[in-house]
C-alpha cells in the first residue's frame, strides 16, 4: 500500500508543516538574518518543495556520473583506436549503390558483426585441430556445429559482446555512414546535425579568428589616435574628455546604430568633474572599445573619424586654454581696483589702436575691432547695417594700410607708445620700417580718419581718445538717470547715430550711479531693441532659486556668500554695455586674436593692453562705489524677498495690498501715515491694476517698501532696515502652521519647476497641479476625493445671448475627462464660472444641491449624488487680467465634511497663481521659438554659405544646462524638439564654447570638428542668458560680406522680438503697440514682431536720409530701370490708385515725388491698418528682382525703399492671414 504523502516525507527526514507555521518561518527567516550562514530549507519551506529539490540533486548527481562513465568510455575506444586501427578492408562493404543499400545496412548492422568473429574463431579453431591437414585421419569436427555453437553462445541479445577487433570496428563505421545516406532514419539526422554543428563550429572560430584581427587592428588605430591625444608629453589623457567625446557622437550622427547608441544610453558614463583622472594607452583602449567592439567596421571608421577630429579640437582647446588662461591674468592685472569690471570703451579704443598699429600679415588674423562680433549689433550704425557691399569692411591690404591708420594716429598722440613697440622682442633692425609706417600713416589725407570714424561707430571718436594718463575724452555718451524712487527710472539716449545702445558710456561720475538704474531705456518708436527693465532684480526669481529660510531676516541679513553669488549674477545687468566682466573681457580678447594668430602676436597684444589700460583715482573709486551699492542692492533684495515669503506662509506668491496697508499704517505709532499715504499714490499710479485687484506681487511689495522709505526722513537704508523689522515682527506662526506652509511651499513650486525645464508642455503642467491638489487634500484636506479643472477664455463669434467670449475645459483628473475634457462653457448656460471671470474673485459654493444654478457635466449623474462643494478660482496673468479659471470640487466624495475650509482655499488660490506663471512662462517661451523659426526661416534663403543652425534655451538650473530646441539642417528644414536633449557643462567639454558664451554674452567663433562655428547669445531683459544660435558655417573663416549682414540683421531682429516677447509678459505698464495690428487680440503670428522691428530699423534708416539724398537719383535724365520700378513700388503702396498713371510711369512726374512729403509717409505708413487695402499684384514691377541687382545699383536710398517695401508686403501677408484663422484661446 503506497504511503501517505505525511509518511513519505517523514522517511525523507521531512517534517509536515503544522498550522501557524507560516508566520513561525517569517520568524526564523528574520532572527537568521544576522548570521552569517544561509538558513536551512527545512526550517521555513513546505515538505513537496524539500523532496523537490532533493529529487533534483539526486537526478544531477546521476546525470554527472552516467556522463563520466560515457566519457571514459570514449577515451578508452580513442586509445584502442590509436593502438590498433580500423582494418581498412571493411572500407569494401562502402557502396553508395541505391538498390542493395538496405540489404549492406542490414548484413553490415546485424549480421556481420557476429559472423565474422565466428568465423575468425572457426578458422583458428579448425587451424588448432589441424582439420585441413591431408596426412591425417578424418576428423570428427563439424565445422557447421560449431559456428552454430559459436553463433547462439554469442548471441547479442543475451550476451555481453566481446571487444570487437579491428575489422569489426571498420565494418561498424561504414555501417554509420550507409545509414547516413538513408533518408529519414535516425543515422541520417545526426549525421546531419553534426555536420551542421561542425560547419557552426567552423564558422565560429573563423569569426572569432576575424573579430581578433579586428580587434588588435582596431587597438592599433587607438593607438595611433590616442599620440594625437597626447599634449603634455606624459602619454596620458584625461578620462572626462573620452567620455564627454563619446556621450557628445550621438547628437553629431544621425547614422549611429541602434546597438551603440543603446550601449552609450544604458551604460550612463560616470562623467568626472575633474581633469585630474586620466588615462594610459592600455586603459584608453578597452574604455573605447567597450562602446564599439559590437559595431561594425564602417561605424567604427566614423568613430574613429569623430574622435579624430575631437583630438585636433583637444589640440586647439589646449592651447587657446593658455591664451584665455593669459587673458584672465590680464584682467586682474588691469582691474586695480578689483572691482570685477573693466572699462569697455578703454579696451575697445586699445583694440582699435592695436589692430590699426599691426603689420598686414597679422592684420589678416586678427579681428577688425570695429565689427561685430567685436562691437554689439546694437552699436552698429543702421546706415551700414542695411547698406550695400561698399560699407562692408573688406579684409585688410597693403593700399589700406595708410588709411586705417589715421584713426590710430589721432589715438596714440601724446601716448609715448611707439609703433615698434608693437613688436614686443623685435631687433633694432626692424624700427625703421615701422617709423617708416607711422610716417605713411601721416601723410594720409585729415579728414580719412573722420570718415571712417562715421562708417565704423563705436570708434575713438565716438566713445574718447586715449591721452597720457589714460583719462576718456570729451566725446562720450552721458546717462540721464533718475534717482528718485517715486518714479521708474526713464533713460533717454540717443547720439546723433541713433544707434541704440543701451550703457554704452557709464563712465566717469555717472560709475556712482545706482545699480538699479544703470541699464538704458530707449522709447518705442525710436526703432530701440533695447527695453529693458531698470535691473536684473525687476524679474520675479525662479521657484529654485527662492529662499525658504526665515533666518534671513536675523538683523545679520543675508549670508555674504548668498550676496556674492547674487551679485556675480547680476553683474552684467547693473554695469550694462559700459564695462567688461572678466568672461566677457576674455571672450572678446579670443575673438579679436582669432584661430591663426600667432603666439608672438598674443604676447605684444597682452603686453600693450597691460601698459596702456590705465584708470584714475577717481574712476576706481567711483567703480568701488558702484559694487558697494550693488552688494547693498543685493543684500535688501534679498532681504524682502525673505520677508514677503514670512508673510505669504501659504506660498500663494501675492499679498493683500489692505492688509499690508492696515499693518504699515502702524509703523512708528502711526506717526508715519502721510509717508505712506504718498507711497501708496506713487504705487498706484506705477501699477495701475493694483485699483481694480489689490494683489501685492513680490516685485509690488519691494517696490511699496522702497517707495515708504524713499518719502521717510533720514538714511534710506535705516528706513528699510526698520521697516523690516516692523513688518517682520508682525508675522506669527505657530509651529504646525509653519511646517505646513513649507510643505506647500514645496508643492507650488514644483509646478514652477516643471514649466522651467526645456521639454515641458502643458500636460505636464496640467498634471503638476493636480498632483499638487490631490496631495494637499490627502495631507491637509482630510483625505477628500477632489474632481478638478481647468478652462481657459477663447474668443469667437457668437451670438449676443452666447456672448463673445467662452470657456474651453484643457485640463481635468482621470476621472472627469470622459465628461468635462474639451467641453465649452457659454455665458447662456448655468454655472457661476463666468462669475468668477467677470467679479475677478474666487466664488466658493459650500453645497451644490441647494445653489440651483450649477452646470452639471455629467447629466447621468443621479440627483441624490449631486452634493458636494465647489470653488471657482480666476486665473490672472502678469497684468492681473482673467484669462481662465480653476474649479475644484467634491462630487465623487461621500463623505459629510466635503466643504472645503478657508486654509485650502487659500492654498488652492496659490495653486491658480503657480500655474498662471508656469503658463505663461510656457507661452511666452513657444513663442520665442516660433519667432525663432521664423527668422531662421527668413535667413537660410539668403546665406547659402550657412551650414547647419541649432537653436538651445538656457535651462534654469545649475551651471547653466542647454536644452537643444531647434535643429536646423543644411536645406533649411527645421525641426522643433519635443523632448530636447539636455547638455551639462560637465559633460560637453568639447563643446565648452557654448557655456563660455552663456557666461559672457559675447558671440564665440570656434572651429568644432572641422567646421567653423559661431555662437551667438540671446539675453533676456535682466542680461541674464536665455538661449544660444550655434551656426555652422562649414569650413568658411567668414561669412561673404552680404550673407554676414543679414546673419547681423536676423540675429538684432531676434534679440529684438525676444526682449520684446519678454516686455509684454510684464505687470508694470501695458504693453504699446507700433502697429495697428498689434492691437488686435487675435494676431499672434511668431513672425510679426520680427518684421515690425525691421520695418521700425528701415523707417529710421528713411527718415535720415533727407530730400537731399535723392539728389543724385532725381538728376538722372533717365535712370535705370530698376531704380525706376523700386520708386513706382513705394508710391503704388502708398497710393494704388496711381497704377498706370503719369505719376509713376514718366520718370519726369515720379522723381518729383521724392521730397521730404514722401519720406513722413513712409515713416507713418503703417501696412497692417484696417484702412490699407494692399494687393501684391500692383508690385508685379519688383517681384523675382534679385537683391543682388539692387547692391549693384550702389544706391543707398534704393537699397531701403527695397527692404521697405518687401517688409511691408511681409507684414500685410502676416496681418491678412491671421485675420482669416480661427481665433486662438
Amino acid at each position: 500500500m503506497a504511503a501517505h504523502p505525511e509518511e513519505s516525507a517523514e522517511s525523507a527526514g521531512l517534517q509536515y508543516p503544522k498550522l501557524g507555521h507560516e508566520a513561525g518561518a517569517a520568524t526564523e527567516m528574520g532572527s537568521n538574518q544576522g548570521n552569517d550562514e544561509l538558513p536551512c530549507l527545512s526550517n521555513y519551506t513546505s515538505w513537496k518543495e524539500c523532496f523537490y529539490e532533493k529529487v533534483q540533486q539526486r537526478c544531477l548527481s546521476l546525470q554527472e556520473t552516467k556522463a563520466s562513465v560515457i566519457g571514459a568510455q570514449k577515451a578508452e575506444e580513442k586509445k584502442i583506436e590509436k593502438r590498433e586501427p580500423c582494418d581498412s578492408l571493411a572500407r569494401e562493404w562502402y557502396s553508395e549503390e541505391r538498390e542493395t543499400l538496405d540489404t549492406r545496412i542490414y548484413l553490415l548492422d546485424k549480421l556481420l558483426p557476429t559472423l565474422i568473429p565466428g568465423v575468425e574463431n572457426l578458422l583458428m579453431e579448425v587451424e588448432r585441430k589441424h582439420v585441413l591437414v591431408s596426412d591425417k585421419d578424418p576428423s570428427t569436427f563439424d565445422p557447421i556445429n560449431y559456428l552454430a555453437e559459436y553463433l547462439m553462445r554469442h548471441n547479442p541479445l543475451y550476451s555481453v559482446s566481446t571487444k570487437p577487433g579491428p575489422y569489426v570496428r571498420g565494418m561498424r563505421m561504414v555501417a554509420e555512414e550507409l545509414k547516413s545516406l538513408m533518408q529519414g532514419t535516425t543515422s541520417e539526422r545526426l549525421v546531419k546535425m553534426k555536420a551542421e554543428a561542425k560547419d557552426k563550429r567552423e564558422a565560429r572560430e573563423e569569426m572569432e579568428r576575424k573579430k581578433a584581427e579586428e580587434r588588435e587592428m582596431r587597438k592599433e588605430t587607438l593607438a595611433a589616435l590616442f599620440k594625437e591625444w597626447t599634449v603634455d608629453g606624459k602619454h596620458r589623457i584625461p578620462m572626462a574628455l573620452v567620455q564627454s567625446a563619446l556621450r557628445s557622437f550621438p547628437d553629431v550622427t544621425d547614422s549611429i546604430p541602434e546597438k551603440l547608441r543603446k550601449a552609450i544610453q544604458d551604460r550612463k558614463l560616470e562623467i568626472l568633474n575633474t581633469l585630474e583622472e586620466t588615462l594610459k594607452l592600455d586603459e584608453f583602449t578597452e574604455f573605447v572599445l567597450s562602446y564599439t567592439e559590437q559595431v561594425s567596421s564602417d561605424t567604427f571608421q566614423e568613430v574613429m573619424k569623430y574622435l579624430h577630429q575631437c583630438g585636433e579640437d583637444f589640440q586647439e582647446a589646449t592651447e587657446r586654454a593658455m591664451w584665455r588662461q593669459n587673458f584672465a591674468d590680464l584682467f586682474q592685472d588691469c582691474d586695480y581696483g578689483k572691482v570685477g569690471v573693466l572699462d569697455r570703451l578703454k579696451i575697445l579704443a586699445l583694440l582699435r589702436e592695436f589692430y590699426d598699429r599691426s603689420p598686414v600679415a597679422d592684420k589678416r588674423e586678427l579681428w577688425n575691432p570695429r565689427q561685430w562680433p567685436i562691437i554689439k549689433l546694437q552699436e552698429i550704425d543702421l546706415v551700414d547695417l542695411w547698406g550695400g557691399l561698399d560699407d562692408q569692411a573688406a579684409e585688410p591690404s597693403d593700399a589700406e594700410v595708410s588709411k586705417e591708420g589715421e584713426d590710430a594716429v589721432s589715438e596714440v598722440k601724446g601716448t609715448g607708445f611707439e609703433a615698434g613697440d608693437l613688436d614686443g622682442d623685435t631687433t633694432h633692425s626692424e624700427e625703421p620700417s615701422s617709423q617708416e609706417d607711422i610716417k605713411t600713416e601721416k601723410e594720409v589725407e585729415p579728414g580719412s580718419a573722420e570718415r571712417q570714424d562715421e562708417a565704423f561707430p563705436g570708434s575713438a571718436s565716438e566713445g574718447y581718445n586715449l591721452s597720457r594718463d589714460g583719462e576718456p575724452g570729451s566725446e562720450k555718451q552721458v546717462e540721464e538717470e533718475e534717482s528718485s524712487l517715486g518714479r521708474e527710472p526713464e533713460t533717454e539716449t540717443k547720439s546723433e547715430g541713433d544707434t541704440d545702445v543701451a550703457d554704452m558710456g557709464v563712465t566717469g561720475s555717472e560709475q556712482g550711479a545706482p545699480a538699479a538704474e544703470a541699464v538704458e531705456e530707449t522709447p518705442a518708436g525710436k526703432g530701440s531693441f533695447s527695453r529693458q527693465p531698470s535691473s536684473q532684480f525687476d524679474q520675479e526669481t525662479s521657484s529654485e532659486t527662492r529662499l525658504q529660510d526665515d533666518n534671513l531676516l536675523h538683523e545679520q541679513g543675508p549670508s555674504m556668500a548668498q550676496i556674492q553669488n547674487h551679485r556675480v549674477s547680476c553683474t552684467q545687468s547693473s554695469f550694462g554695455a559700459s564695462c567688461l566682466t572678466q568672461p566677457q573681457f576674455v571672450q572678446l580678447m579670443e575673438t579679436f586674436v582669432g584661430q591663426d594668430s600667432s603666439l608672438p602676436t598674443v604676447k605684444r597684444l597682452i603686453a600693450f593692453i597691460k601698459e596702456e589700460y590705465k584708470q584714475t583715482e577717481e574712476e576706481k573709486m567711483e567703480q568701488l562705489e558702484k559694487v558697494h551699492h550693488m552688494s547693498r542692492a543685493a543684500q535688501r533684495k534679498l532681504l524682502l524677498e525673505a520677508l514677503f515669503e514670512k508673510w505669504d506662509s501659504n506660498g500663494h506668491g501675492f499679498l493683500d495690498l489692505e492688509e499690508v496697508d492696515a499693518v504699515l499704517s502702524k509703523f512708528m505709532g502711526g506717526m508715519k501715515k502721510e509717508a505712506l499715504m504718498k507711497a501708496k499714490a506713487h504705487l498706484c499710479s506705477r501699477y495701475p491694476q493694483l485699483s481694480r485687484v489689490e494683489m501685492v506681487s513680490p516685485k509690488v511689495f519691494q517696490t511699496f517698501l522702497e517707495l515708504i522709505a524713499s518719502e521717510l526722513t533720514g538714511n534710506e537704508d535705516e528706513a528699510i532696515d526698520n521697516l523690516v523689522r516692523f513688518l517682520s515682527t508682525s508675522v506669527e506662526q505657530s509651529h504646525r502652521e509653519s511646517l505646513q506652509s513649507l510643505t506647500r511651499r514645496k508643492w507650488l513650486q514644483d509646478i514652477q519647476q516643471v514649466a522651467e525645464s526645456g521639454g515641458a508642455r502643458m500636460e505636464s503642467v496640467y498634471k503638476a497641479v493636480f498632483k499638487a491638489i490631490s496631495q494637499d487634500a490627502e495631507a491637509h484636506g482630510g483625505n477628500k476625493k477632489i474632481s478638478a479643472y481647468i478652462a481657459l477664455l477663447e474668443e469667437k463669434q457668437l451670438s449676443a445671448e452666447q456672448g463673445q467670449v467662452l470657456l474651453r475645459y484643457v485640463a481635468c483628473t482621470a476621472d472627469d475627462a470622459p465628461y468635462v475634457l474639451n467641453q465649452t462653457l457659454h455665458r447662456d448656460m448655468k454655472g457661476i464660472s463666468f462669475a468668477a471671470v467677470d467679479e475677478g474673485k474666487p466664488i466658493h459654493v459650500p453645497r451644490v444641491q441647494l445653489h440651483g444654478n450649477i452646470h452639471f457635466w455629467n447629466s447621468e449623474r443621479p440627483v441624490e449624488e449631486r452634493k458636494g462643494s465647489l470653488l471657482v478660482l480666476p486665473l490672472y496673468d502678469a497684468r492681473w487680467r482673467v484669462f481662465g479659471i480653476l474649479g475644484l470640487d467634491t462630487l465623487r466624495d461621500q463623505c459629510e465634511k466635503t466643504i472645503f475650509l478657508t486654509h485650502e482655499i487659500i492654498f488652492y488660490q496659490g495653486v491658480s497663481h503657480a500655474f498662471s506663471k508656469a503658463y505663461h512662462h510656457i507661452c511666452t517661451r513657444e513663442n520665442v521659438l516660433q519667432m525663432a523659426v521664423y527668422a531662421l526661416g527668413w535667413l537660410y534663403p539668403r546665406t547659402p554659405s550657412i551650414h547647419t543652425v541649432t537653436m538651445y534655451l538656457v535651462e534654469p538650473a545649475k551651471d547653466k544646462a542647454l536644452c537643444k530646441m531647434i535643429t536646423t539642417d543644411n536645406t533649411g528644414q527645421k525641426e522643433i524638439h519635443s523632448s530636447p536633449a539636455l547638455l551639462l557643462r560637465e559633460e560637453n567639454l568639447l563643446r565648452d564654447y557654448l557655456f563660455r558664451c552663456t557666461d559672457s554674452l559675447e558671440a564665440a567663433l570656434t572651429p568644432v570638428r572641422g567646421e567653423q562655428h559661431i555662437a551667438v547669445p540671446l539675453h533676456d531683459l535682466s542680461r541674464q542668458a536665455l538661449g544660444i544660435f550655434d551656426i555652422s558655417i562649414g569650413h568658411h573663416k567668414k561669412l561673404p560680406p552680404q550673407e554676414q549682414k543679414d546673419l547681423q540683421k536676423m540675429l538684432k531682429m531676434v534679440q529684438a522680438a525676444c526682449l520684446e516677447i519678454l516686455w509684454r509678459s510684464l505687470e508694470e505698464t501695458e504693453p504699446t503697440y507700433e502697429l495697428e495690428a498689434e492691437q488686435v487680440a487675435n494676431v499672434r503670428h511668431a513672425g510679426f514682431l520680427f518684421q515690425r522691428f525691421m520695418l521700425q530699423d528701415l523707417r529710421e534708416c528713411v527718415r535720415k536720409l533727407g530730400a537731399e539724398s535723392f539728389a543724385g537719383v532725381k538728376s538722372c535724365a533717365e535712370p535705370p530701370a530698376l531704380l525706376h520700378d523700386i520708386i513706382k513700388a513705394v508710391l503704388l503702396l502708398l497710393h494704388p490708385d496711381w497704377k498706370g498713371s503719369e505719376e509713376i510711369e514718366n520718370w519726369s512726374q515720379c522723381k518729383l515725388k521724392l521730397d521730404d512729403n514722401l519720406i513722413q509717409e513712409i515713416y507713418c505708413f503703417d501696412p497692417t491698418a484696417a484702412s490699407v487695402q494692399i494687393q501684391a499684384e500692383l508690385l508685379d514691377c519688383i517681384t523675382g528682382v534679385p537683391r543682388v541687382a539692387v547692391w549693384q545699383q550702389g544706391c543707398a536710398p534704393a537699397e531701403f525703399l527695397y527692404h521697405w517695401v518687401h517688409t511691408c508686403l511681409a507684414l500685410a501677408e502676416i496681418t491678412g492671414s491671421q485675420h482669416s484663422e480661427k481665433p486662438h484661446p
